[in-house]
């Protein structure tokens, strides 16, 4: 059994408590008692790691959340999920996995719950833009409610989603560059997983639009004071990137298509040449034939019969040139 008597916060990877009227906010410690997360003035910004066995237990005790809300935060789900009720919001959003001493375009997931005394956070791995989040508050913390903190994550996302639009559009424009230069349409390795970052980019921002509008659609005693207005703002933000990422599904799909259309010719042509050789080799082929049968009275077995017939080859040849330019295919 996990025990959670202990002074130690299972999971934690940080805490900060928000202070009415203070715009700066207090790091938690991890060897913080657990009771004090619910205890004092303010707000709690907790952020866990699922990686802990003990974390459930952990968001079970100190959340007061709906089960809703707990199911969520210890889940592992990969879909973009939004869910507002009149106590708390609670979902899950994309995000990028970054490692110790790089940013990848892994996509992630990041579980959060929201509620008037409390936000928790919940990931498998690490992330890059609740990293920048979390320098940006420790600069200068300007959230007054948990709800603040929440579009601040959003839009850390946004922009985070910007930077990777940009590096994603560097690297398409080089593949063009490759595919329309010298270098070719051959071995373009980096278009796909292109395509696939843009697709799966796009598929999880119109999902999350889609939620942030149902759940801003809602009445303002059905939702948490000051949802609908950030909702609002941040379906706004989303719409704008959303479309440079459809933008730049579009183009390297076009460019996937010029690829093709790049190797159908290129295959055309093989075979054009192909049909060619057989044109010109199947006269001499049908001349070798008929010298070759093993039967008696053979014209020209005597002699200079090996000369006569190379020279019915040659003409057979010319023959079969007159006839292709003849009827335009040369």
């Amino acid at each position: 059994m996990i025990n959670l008597i202990s002074s130690e916060i299972p999971g934690l990877v940080w805490a900060y408590r928000f202070l009415p009227g203070e715009n700066r906010c207090l790091p938690i410690a991890a060897d913080a008692p657990i009771d004090s997360l619910q205890d004092g003035k303010g707000w709690v910004w907790l952020h866990l790691a699922l990686s802990d066995a003990r974390t459930p237990a952990l968001i079970e005790r100190i959340g007061n959340l709906p089960p809703a809300a707990i199911a969520t935060l210890t889940s592992h789900d990969t879909q973009a999920a939004i869910t507002a009720t009149e106590d708390a919001v609670h979902g899950t959003l994309v995000d990028f996995e970054r490692t110790f001493d790089a940013v990848t375009k892994t996509i992630g997931w990041l579980h959060f719950a929201v509620s008037d005394r409390i936000i928790i956070t919940t990931r498998l791995h690490p992330l890059r833009s609740i990293d920048r989040v979390k320098a940006a508050i420790e600069k200068n913390a300007k959230c007054t409610r948990p709800i603040d903190l929440f579009e601040m994550l959003v839009i850390e996302f946004q922009r985070t989603l910007i930077t990777l639009v940009l590096e994603l559009t560097e690297e398409l424009n080089v593949i063009e560059d490759r595919v329309y230069g010298e270098a070719g349409h051959r071995k373009q390795p980096g278009l796909a997983p292109l395509r696939r970052t843009a697709v799966r980019l796009h598929r999880h921002l119109r999902t999350i639009l889609a939620l942030l509008r149902r759940a801003g659609a809602s009445d303002e005693d059905e939702v948490p004071p000051g949802f609908i207005d950030a909702a609002e703002r941040l379906s706004d933000r989303l719409e704008a990137v959303d479309r440079d990422v459809f933008a730049l599904q579009e183009r390297a799909r076009l460019l996937h298509e010029e690829i093709d259309s790049k190797i159908s010719s290129e295959t055309n042509r093989h075979l054009y040449i192909l049909s060619l050789m057989t044109a010109f080799l199947l006269p001499p082929t049908l001349v070798t034939g008929f010298f070759g049968m093993n039967t008696g009275a053979l014209p020209f077995s005597g002699g200079s019969g090996t000369l006569y017939a190379g020279l019915m080859i040659a003409a057979s040849m010319v023959l079969a040139w007159l006839i292709l330019r003849r009827i335009g295919i040369l």
